[in-house]
């Protein structure tokens, strides 16, 4: 396995998906869009974020007026969708066999889409890693502190980079400040899609 490289203590395994598995994987992303389709979340104030994103799992991460949090369904009232094997081989190899997670939220960047930096802290225990995996164009991934403020550290991810938030790492505010649009061929529209993978309860 490709040995990981870190930042601030975030495992980033470069290139760990070939191109193949990406496509396939790809496929299967489609499939669990049809069963939940994509949405625009709000954030409490109800500002829409510029990500869009769904869910799989036994529970999906939905943001409205009500706040962040996990949800057993789709705003739609759909059931979410199974988590696709191959990111379920990529936890049990990387994370736990013991313990599958709970969700694999599924964000889709189009053109011009950022995620600013924030912690995840919607989960009951912080023990458990999260598992990200990025395909599609090239994301510039800022990685800070455990606190707000201070120095920060860029690496652009690319597709079928993996990179694991566990440790003293689990709580660092983090965020992708650009999208190289069309740096990949793997999504025929262009844009990143990016799956994280908690433990919620």
């Amino acid at each position: 396995m490709t040995v990981p490289v870190s930042l601030r203590g975030v495992q980033i395994y470069q290139g760990l998906l070939t191109p193949e598995v990406q496509a396939n994987l790809v496929e299967d992303l489609r499939a669990c869009a049809r069963q939940a389709p994509f949405f625009t979340p709000v954030t409490a104030s109800g500002k829409a974020m510029s990500v869009r994103l769904t869910s799989a799992g036994r529970m999906g991460w939905v943001s409205d007026r009500r706040g962040y949090r996990y949800e057993r369904r789709h705003p739609s009232g759909a059931v979410w969708p199974a988590i696709p094997e191959t990111v379920l081989g990529l936890w049990r190899d990387l994370v736990s066999r013991d313990r599958d997670p709970d969700c694999c939220l599924i964000n889709y960047y189009g053109e011009g889409t950022r995620m600013g930096l924030h912690q995840d802290r919607d989960e009951a225990d912080f023990h458990w890693p999260v598992l990200s995996i990025s395909l599609g164009d090239e994301g510039l991934f800022r990685v800070g502190n455990t606190t707000r403020g201070g120095k920060t550290d860029s690496v652009w991810l690319r597709s079928g980079d993996v990179l694991l938030m566990g440790g003293e790492a689990r709580l660092v505010y983090h965020g992708v400040d650009r999208i190289r649009f069309g740096s990949s061929r793997l999504l025929p529209q262009g844009g990143r899609i990016n799956l994280t993978c908690r433990v919620v309860t």
